[in-house]
This record gives C-alpha cells, structure tokens and sequence, in this order.
C-alpha cells in the first residue's frame, strides 16, 4: 500500500491547528503539510459548542492571532464571530485548500529508523485506514473530548422524566422558552448559559455546589473603539493586545502574591452588581486563580439575577427525582429542563494511540518541555494555551518556536530532535497548577513539568515571549541526529 509523505502534519482544525499552519506557511514556506481534521467543520470548539450564549471567557484581542487583527466591535465574542474569524484567517493564508476533513487519526508511531511518524487515518466512512508520514508532528487537537463532556453518576437520574443536556452536545433549536430550567454548574459555561436561557424566556436555577469568582467585564472596548477612527486596525489591535496581556498577568500575579486583598476586591465588585442577592453565592472558598476567574460580559448574570429571571442555590444534591432534583437538606427543585454543565472530560493526543517504535508512549511518564514538546518523543510538538490568561497567546509563541526549530535541524543537517533529560537532573511538578475539577480528574493523565528552564511552566506570556521567539534553540536537554537509514519507511501495523 502506498503512503503519502508530507514533511508536516497538523492534527487539527481549530484555533490552534489553523494558527499552527499559517505560522507554517509563513516561517517554513517549502515545507509540505496539511491539516487532518476529524469532524466536517472547521473551528474546532468555536463550531462544535452550539449552546445559547456561547462566548469566549477572555477578550478578542489576546484571544485572536498575533497576525490578525480582531476588527469586530465585540471584544468579548459570541462563539458564531468567533468561527468566522477562524475561517476568515484560513482563507485569507489559503491554508483552507490544506485542511482534510472527516480524517480522524488513530495511531501515530515515531519510527527511529525512517525518523518519521507512522499514521493509521481513518478517512470518512472507508472500510480501511489509509497510512501517512511525516517528519514532524503538531497536535492541535486542544485538551478535551469531543465526543462527550463530564457528567457525575447522579443518582436516580433515570428516574427523570423531563430533558437532560449536557452543553456540549446541545441539541439543535432547541426551545427553553417558558420551561423550569435547571443549570447545573458555576463555571464558565454555567454563567454563560444562565442569562442566555433566562433571556430566552426560561424561569432558570443555577445550582452549584460551591461558588466560583466572577468579575464583570464590558463587551465592548470603548477606547479601542474610539481608537479605530484614527489609527490603522493593525495599531489599534496591537495597543489593545499589549496592554490586555499586561492587566491579565498583574492580575494573576496579584492574586497569586495577594490572595486575600484580591478576594476582597472581587467580592466588593459582585456585592454592587447583586442588588438584594445573596454575597454568599458568589463568595468561593478557594483563592483566586486557584481555579480560573470567570467573566461576566456587561454583567448578564447578575442583572438577569437582579430582574428576578434567573436565581442561584447553593447546595449538593441527593438524588435525582421524576420531577427534578432533591437537595440533601431536604428541598426539592422542580425543573422540565436540567443541564449538565459539570465541565470537560481531558483528553491528551485527541485520544490518538501514539507510540514509539511500537512501544505505547505513556504520557503521565513523560515530561513538558517548554510546555510545547515531550520528554524522549521526538519531533512533536503539542500546541497548548494558558490556564491563566488567553489560550492563542501560548498557541501562538509555541508554533512559531516549533517552525524555528524544524528550520534550525535543516541548517544543522539533521532531521531528528528529541528532549531528553540524560542525567536525571530534573524533579517533576504536577503540570497545571489549578486546583478545577476538569483538571484533578484527569491529573494522572497528564505529564508532568520540570523545576526548572527549560522543563518550567511559567504560565507567563512576556518570558514565554523572551524565551520561545528570540531564545537560543541549542541547550543541554535538546538532542539533534540524523538517522542513518532516514530513506527507509517502516510502515506500521494496523
């Protein structure tokens, strides 16, 4: 059987994986690649999430490409804007015409002899998978599954005779209007629904087991707006986007040096916007950043609060009944409608089987290095955001680091880097320093980070920018070579 050969393969259609190939095109014009993308559309999250009100939780002009400037009035963008903005980019770098759709991945293994990647893809609804290679690899496939999000094992809920939905597969036209419904959760996707139902016309209960922190954000930004009539988009964007990244890391660092003086700073600003409801809803028993803060565009949650449309209880639930759900204290919350939104299930690889010489590479083994690459698997890069501030911008910087990387090995003459640490040197941290659920659930998933450069996570945008764009490439944990046998292809068993 014959296999295509291409020098990249991006695995991935969303932000990332359409960032990750126009920094390609850009930076490694010669190189042959394309996208596999598993689902039919592109836009990765921004197109399957189609629940009411879905919206970035940070603001356009760092959520958006360092290349492309976010032009549209809304900072903080409806999910729908959001995918137009992807596949307004695509086209207008013409890695569009690149991306393979219905090309789900199912193995990828690192053959030493040939220093390629061995793939097994299955193509739409063929009988059998077709193989591919590549010298290097770039998944872009994000960090959860999209087959299906998390739902505890709630008890009696087969008893429940209304809908159950879980967000992230919401069911098309589907009419909340004049029905009781019931949100499970106090996450992003939880506050983002709430108003979003209740403005539908639905008698909406937010039920959470324990708060989280809310700041209230403006949809729109006044001064890029008032800027856009004098400057160039390209100017106004940058401004916007240097000083966004700075508030966001003084604000994490804050809270991270200062947690209790910026707990009563957030708990003063939600005690404006609630009128008569009660503090005790929104006031967390954790410290901020220890999970992430969630954003209140134009302060929906709290007015649809405020008009009587939406309210919040805060307790655990017993069991599910015909009708509702029934509270360990006793009261019972009727509801025709209840939603999931119990958060995510990780998924590392996008649940692509990856291998090494046909030994299964185990994750949770391995180590981050720079947050983009993996201890002793070479020629892969896995493109990742930040948990403390816009995902692009980490995005971003990491493809452009692997495109200088995969340049540098064609000016040294060899095709093959792995991160290795030889000598043992280096203790392992956990890998997100995030105490949310999505996060401990999948803990021994993940791999771990090192205690030090350049095995660190810093979750730091400038040193990440100091270090990824114009550090050195060279260091003593990179290995380059150059296998002898590099013209064979080995190709892997099904």
């Amino acid at each position: 059987m014959s296999v295509e050969h291409l020098d990249v393969l991006i695995i991935g259609a969303g932000l990332s994986g359409v960032g990750a190939a126009c920094h390609l095109k850009r930076l490694c014009p010669d190189k042959r690649f394309a996208i596999l993308e598993g689902r039919e559309a592109m836009g990765g999250t921004w197109d399957l999430f189609r629940y009411p009100g879905i919206r970035s939780d940070s603001d356009m002009y760092t959520l958006g490409y360092n290349f492309k400037p976010w032009s549209d009035p809304q900072a903080i963008a409806d999910g729908p804007s959001i995918r137009r903005y992807i596949v307004q980019t695509a086209a207008e770098h013409g890695v569009d015409r690149l991306i393979r759709y219905r090309h789900k991945v199912l193995k990828a293994d690192w053959c030493s002899t040939s220093a390629t990647w061995q793939l097994l893809v299955q193509r739409g609804d063929d009988s059998e998978p077709l193989r591919m290679s590549c010298q290097f690899l770039m998944m872009c496939t994000g960090y959860y599954r999209y087959e299906a999000g998390y739902t505890p094992e709630f008890t009696g809920r087969e008893e429940y005779q209304g809908t159950f939905i879980h967000p992230q597969l919401w069911p098309e036209g589907f009419d909340c209007c004049g029905k009781r419904v019931l949100v499970i959760g106090s996450g992003a996707t939880a506050v983002t629904l709430v108003p979003a139902l209740a403005e539908q016309g639905a008698q909406v209960t937010m039920l959470q087991r324990s708060p989280s922190y809310v700041i209230n954000l403006p949809q729109r930004d006044a001064l890029s707006n008032a800027l856009r009539r004098v400057l160039p988009e390209t100017w106004v964007y940058r401004l916007a986007r240097g000083r966004n990244v700075t508030l966001q890391l003084v604000f994490y660092k804050l809270a991270k040096r200062f947690p209790n003086l910026v707990r009563r700073v957030l708990l003063g600003l939600v005690r404006r916007q609630l009128g008569g409801v009660d503090l005790r809803h929104f006031s967390p028993r954790y410290k901020p950043w220890d999970q992430r803060v969630c954003a209140v565009p134009d302060g929906d949650l709290f007015r649809v609060l405020r008009q009587g449309k939406a309210q919040v209880v805060t307790a655990e639930i017993e069991r599910f009944t015909a009708q509702g759900v029934r509270l360990k204290s006793g009261e019972e919350l009727a509801a025709d409608v209840i939603v999931s939104a119990t958060g995510l299930q990780l998924q590392l690889f996008g649940g692509i089987a990856v291998s090494v010489d046909g030994a299964p590479f185990e994750a949770p083994n391995s180590m981050g290095y720079r947050g983009i690459m993996l201890r002793d698997l070479p020629n892969l890069a896995v493109v990742m955001g930040y948990t403390n501030a816009s995902w692009t911008l980490k995005a971003d910087l990491s493809s452009e680091y692997f495109c200088r990387l995969i340049n540098h090995l064609d000016v040294i003459g060899m095709r093959q880097v792995t991160p290795r640490d030889r000598h043992g040197e280096v203790h392992p941290e956990p890998f997100l320093d995030l105490q949310s659920g999505y996060i401990e659930r999948a803990s021994h998933l993940l791999p771990t980070q090192g205690d030090r450069v350049p095995w660190k996570l810093h979750q730091n945008y400038l040193l990440d920018l100091a270090l990824l764009r114009y550090g050195k490439l060279e260091d003593d944990y990179l290995m380059f070579s150059a296998p002898q046998s590099a013209e064979q292809t080995v190709l892997m068993q099904p």
